[in-house]
């Protein structure tokens, strides 16, 4: 598809980005993303939740503000009962309403498989967008939430995931990140920020660093991931997506053998509604850190550094 340009156009998809970026004015520009999938736990109520979450945070992704929201549904009305799609909207509303977001509409068609999502428009400054490139050398790196919900979700489908690793894995799909967002940009010198969704941790980390002077080192003992999740790996409940993201991204990054092969594995896992994921001026991030443990945001790691060697590659230790 020809990639489209345009004065206002800040931001579309020729790189990648969380969400679409049009500036109305010097003051204020609109943010606009859509996000729609199939359920990845049991509970109705709790989709629509993860489901809302998932859409909503790419709003916040770029810094921005959301503000109103449709629903984006579709739903086997022959052969399921019209309950479980009230309890999906319903998760998706409450959702909606944490986020003071206002439902205004939607669309509705009859398919095979219920899918649920949202197309979101937020608000945001003009010069105040957060980019998913431009992290600049000696910058720190930080990550939101652990990796794993992508695993977690097939051993699910089969009724193989430990009951309390779901529900630490539900707990963290259905936090927004309003309040991790808002400290980001309280914090300032943030200089490339994305949220860690269908493509990896490693995907969306190569795009950060794609066509740039800048490469990325990885902690990968520093980077948090769900208890549990080894086991679930080295068992091979692994999503059919974590090995298209590896294939797709394996020349770009290049693993010590202090990195385990599952805990590799891991870092392209699909996530849902991940956390954020940013470069920050070093002399920052552990004060920015700190301030989002006390927020309540108790997963938040430093997991790396932007380095000036090797650019477009990540070299994980």
């Amino acid at each position: 598809m020809p990639l489209i340009s345009y004065p206002n156009l800040l931001t579309g998809f020729e790189h990648a980005e969380d969400a679409g970026v049009y500036k109305l004015s010097a003051e204020l520009a609109l943010v606009q993303t859509v996000d729609f999938f199939t359920p990845v736990v049991d509970d109705p109520y709790i989709f629509g939740q993860i489901a809302a979450t998932n859409a909503l945070n790419d709003v916040y992704a770029m810094g921005g503000k959301p503000l109103t929201a449709m629903n984006i549904v579709c739903f086997p009305i022959k052969t399921m009962d019209i309950s479980v799609l009230r309890e999906v909207l319903r998760g998706g509303l409450d959702k909606m309403r944490e986020a003071g977001v206002l439902l205004v509409g939607g669309h509705s068609v009859e398919d095979n498989e219920i899918k649920y999502g949202l197309s979101v428009t937020g608000l945001i400054h003009p010069d105040k967008v957060l980019f998913n490139r431009g992290a600049k050398p000696g910058d720190s790196l930080i990550l939101t939430k652990p990796l794993g919900t992508g695993i977690i979700s097939t051993a699910i489908k089969v009724e193989e995931a430990p009951p309390e690793l779901v529900a630490k894995a539900i707990f963290c799909m259905t936090q927004l990140n309003k309040k991790t967002s808002e400290l980001i940009i309280a914090a300032g010198d943030v200089h490339a920020c994305t949220d860690i969704t269908g493509f990896g941790f490693l995907g969306h980390a190569c795009e950060m660093i794609e066509g740039d002077n800048a490469g990325l080192r990885i902690n990968s003992a520093a980077v948090p991931v769900f208890e549990g999740v080894r086991q679930l790996v080295e068992t091979g409940f692994v999503p059919g997506g974590l090995y298209r993201n590896k294939n797709f991204r394996i020349n770009q990054v290049e693993k010590e053998q202090t990195c385990p092969d599952w805990l590799f594995d891991v870092f392209f896992d699909p996530q849902t509604a991940g956390g954020l994921f940013f470069s920050i001026t070093g002399k920052q991030a552990h004060n920015l850190v700190k301030k989002m443990h006390d927020a309540g945001i108790t997963d938040a790691a430093i997991v790396g550094e932007v380095v000036a060697d090797h650019p477009g590659k990540i070299f994980i230790y």
